[in-house]
């Protein structure tokens, strides 16, 4: 589905991505992993039109999406849920899932969608009319990716979903991510928690200092001994 392709960021003199190149496979859950500052969040945001690229392609479904809106890239059926969730904190749960539906190809299925949203988030239909900055921020978390569903993603890109909470609520979200991607949606998340991460990935890219410098299926990079020192302390 996406192909990225030596693809170059740079923010004024610092080269942020040099020479990326990734895939991801649809039905996939391929996982992104490295320390802060590695330039996961950047390729994000590069794939999803917020930062422009010096060189390098970026395809999908076989079509270069180099130099789209990001409007226009999430109309292609790429939707992204940021670092930080990104909330209307002022508006409702409803309202906040609703605007996730602004795409014409999303709103006719606006009723189906919530009722997805509300079989994987129970708790949402709960707190439908309270305010998103009023929750908790795991409750807030299920809204952001909530929300991104009812965009009805051909490619769901996660960054930091579990950033913050409490080991519990992270377990949770990441089974939640796991059932998204067994009900078909293509995902691609970006995570430090790193053993969690490869438990449920079908395939995974290590990025460090702008570069992949390793890549294989989840399996692989859970028993490859430099993920072992690096990420997982053994």
């Amino acid at each position: 589905m996406l192909a990225v392709n030596d693809l170059e960021v740079h923010y004024q003199e610092l080269r942020a991505l040099r020479g990326v190149s990734l895939e991801v496979t649809q039905a996939d859950l391929v996982a992104l992993i490295g320390s802060n500052g590695a330039g996961k969040t950047t390729l994000l945001n590069t794939i999803s039109g917020l930062i422009p690229a010096v060189k390098g392609q970026v395809s999908w479904r076989g079509n270069s999406i180099l130099g789209f809106s990001a409007d226009a890239i999430c109309q292609e059926g790429i939707i992204q849920v940021p670092e930080g969730r990104k909330l209307f904190s002022k508006m409702t749960v409803g309202e906040n899932l609703e605007m996730g539906a602004y795409l014409p190809t999303a709103r006719a299925y606006i009723a189906e969608n919530l009722q997805m949203v509300f079989d994987i988030f129970p708790r949402l239909a709960e707190r439908r009319k309270q305010l998103a900055g009023s929750l908790s921020g795991g409750e807030q978390q299920m809204v952001a990716v909530a929300r991104a569903i009812m965009a009805r993603p051909q490619l769901l890109m996660l960054d930091e979903p579990s950033l913050g909470l409490a080991p519990v609520m992270a377990a949770d979200i990441f089974q939640v991510v796991e059932d998204l991607n067994q009900r078909g949606i293509t995902i691609l998340l970006i995570s430090q928690e790193v053993l969690h991460t490869l438990t449920i990935a079908t395939y995974a890219y290590v990025l460090e200092n702008g570069k992949v410098t390793l890549d294989g299926t989840a399996q692989h990079l859970l028993d490859d001994p430099r993920i072992k020192e690096s990420y997982l302390g053994l």
